[in-house]
């Protein structure tokens, strides 16, 4: 039964429960959000009044030390990751769903294999091969391992799709005398924008936000990505400056955020893309 064959009072329980869920999700973004302009005498206060006054001295605290490197460190191993996962997961996806070759099948089940191993399984092989191939402390240390675990769902999105395209409009392309790189790259690739579009921000989320290989990998001060960085708001004696570390957290929650509202009717679509015909 679906919203519409609901009575009203049902209706009215099923969006006080949503709300309540809502509620519940914004609630610790809206409270790091409204600590990061407290001065420090309204840090002791309950945490969900309003500051006493608008301060942007945690701003100025966090932007002034190693904060804009940090940043600078995730959106360069963000945009590789992504970069890499699109420019390598599409035209395996299109082979796979249009290319008749043989094992076609038994290759793209050794691709979702690789969704079922946990990445920390590979942990200390990485940090060990990493070692003596000199990547530690290098951006490659934090890009290969989230490209490898990136593909298989990205090349499962991409297949999905473009199996579902008609096989007759890449035939009348290939009678027409076009090749199979100039169908990819002129008729399916641009089709799945959606997936596309899904594919950049769900890996976006998780590179932004990624902490076991750069925690792993990563110990000079000059490659650290944020969540790592985050920790330099930790003094003497396990001090924490908390406005400090709240306007941190704000300044690198926002860029998924406005990403997220910007492209969330592309992610529905492109999850969903798969169960329907195209």
């Amino acid at each position: 039964m679906g919203i519409i064959g609901m009575n009203k009072k049902t209706k009215v329980i099923f969006y006080v429960i949503l709300i309540a869920i809502a509620l519940i999700q914004i609630y610790p973004f809206f409270w790091v959000a409204i600590s990061s302009f407290k001065p420090t005498s309204d840090l002791a206060r309950p945490a969900y009044l309003l500051p006493s006054e608008m301060y942007l001295g945690n701003y100025v605290k966090a932007l002034s030390g190693r904060l804009p490197r940090y940043f600078l460190n995730s959106m360069i191993t963000a945009v590789c990751v992504l970069v890499s996962l699109v420019a390598l997961g599409s035209p395996a996806g299109y082979a796979l769903s249009k290319m008749r070759f043989g094992y076609a099948e038994q290759v793209t089940s050794f691709f979702l294999f690789g969704m079922m191993i946990p990445s920390f399984a590979c942990l200390i092989p990485m940090f060990r091969m990493y070692n003596t191939l000199g990547l530690r402390n290098s951006y490659w240390a934090l890009i290969i391992p989230q490209v490898g675990f990136g593909l298989p769902l990205c090349i499962y999105l991409y297949k999905s799709f473009m199996s579902r395209i008609p096989d007759s409009l890449t035939e009348a392309a290939a009678i027409d005398g076009a090749t199979n790189w100039y169908i990819f790259r002129s008729i399916i690739f641009p089709m799945a924008k959606n997936v596309t579009m899904t594919t950049l921000t769900y890996n976006f989320i998780g590179v932004w936000n990624e902490f076991t290989y750069a925690n792993t990998f990563m110990s000079t001060a000059e490659k650290k990505t944020l969540p790592i960085g985050l920790n330099d708001f930790v003094g003497e004696m396990g001090m924490v400056d908390w406005g400090g570390t709240f306007a941190a957290i704000t300044l690198s929650i926002l860029p998924t955020l406005i990403l997220y509202i910007l492209l969330n009717k592309q992610v529905i679509a492109g999850m969903t893309a798969g169960a329907v015909k195209a």
